[in-house]
């Protein structure tokens, strides 16, 4: 299990960083956008899709840095208010319900990205299979997450482990 978690924590560091990274490429071509449009008034035709390709990547990869810190609002609220064998019983309701969406979300963007992938996504003329990766891909990291997040006793407690980088 340890191994499990270590390996778990370097992927989620390195799938923290490809999220930065889509974050900032998407944020560039976007300004790009703007700028060749109002500034130049000649719009780029490539631009506004990686800007949205980028922002599914980003979305998809940093939701598993949120899952595996139990980082879900409603669900932390409804955790807190209860104790002993309930909240125990919670959690796993709560990893259950999380790997069974995921494992949907995993199937189904297999299936769509499979299907999709003789289309070009327009402006940047790459197959839409690329940018519909981000479901299956972000699902399996997240479940990953999910598991080690359960597994992870000092995560037991949500907002107990801290992000990485935000300690003071």
């Amino acid at each position: 299990m340890r191994i499990f978690l270590a390996i778990e924590g370097a992927v989620n560091r390195l799938i923290g960083h490809a999220a930065s990274i889509f974050l900032v490429v998407a944020a560039a071509s976007a300004f790009f956008q703007v700028i060749t449009r109002f500034v130049f008034e000649q719009p780029s035709t490539w631009s506004e899709a990686l800007t949205r390709t980028c922002l599914i990547w980003m979305v998809f990869l940093g939701i598993t840095i949120a899952f595996r810190h139990g980082a879900l609002v409603a669900v932390d609220l409804l955790y807190r208010s209860v104790s002993g064998a309930w909240r125990e019983t919670l959690r796993k309701f709560i990893t259950l319900n999380s790997v069974v969406l995921l494992g949907v979300i995993l199937w189904f963007g297999v299936a769509m990205t499979w299907r999709v992938r003789f289309q070009t996504l327009a402006g940047l003329e790459i197959s839409i299979g690329w940018a519909y990766a981000a479901l299956p891909v972000g699902a399996f990291f997240s479940l990953l997450a999910v598991i080690a997040h359960y597994l992870d006793h000092r995560a037991a407690e949500p907002g107990s482990v801290e992000l990485e980088g935000a300690a003071g």
